[in-house]
């Protein structure tokens, strides 16, 4: 059984672990990080006391966050529909967050949607993207490496 093989068994398998993961983050009533949001303030002033420059945020933190939130969406997707169909990784992280954002504005008002938080998801599903697809072509031609090598 090939790497892509295997992923492509094992991604709805993770896929629907994410999902359930997303749905609970992006629908939760209250902001998720609202309770840590002090924590996370007192470790950036700490940062900021040691030389971290004052340009890293909270808002920094937060987008970064999403940003690394997303990535699976595009590892997923390539990993399920494969390297062909890349492009599948971009849309459907755009997709997924643009209809969370829209959730979160029609249904719950302790949230705060965002454009920004459109913009940090989908760059998390375009570098998962691109990741998954350095990956399966690496391992692919190092497959292919050693598969002639062998003959």
């Amino acid at each position: 059984m090939t790497l892509a093989e295997l992923l492509r068994r094992a991604a709805p398998w993770a896929a629907a672990v994410y999902a359930v993961f997303m749905a609970l983050t992006a629908f939760w009533p209250t902001p998720v990080d609202q309770d840590a949001h002090a924590s996370i303030q007192h470790i950036l002033w700490v940062l900021h006391k040691y030389g971290m420059p004052h340009a890293i945020n909270y808002s920094v933190v937060e987008f970064t966050a999403n940003i690394a939130l997303f990535v699976p969406v595009g590892l997923l997707v390539v990993a399920y529909f494969g390297i062909e169909r890349w492009w599948l990784g971009f849309a459907a992280g755009f997709a997924a967050s643009a209809t969370i954002e829209f959730g979160q504005l029609i249904f719950l008002a302790e949230r705060f949607p965002s454009i920004a938080d459109v913009v940090a998801n989908t760059t998390g599903a375009i570098l998962g993207t691109v990741l998954a697809l350095l990956v399966l072509t690496l391992w692919g031609e190092r497959a292919m490496a050693v598969e002639t090598a062998a003959a």
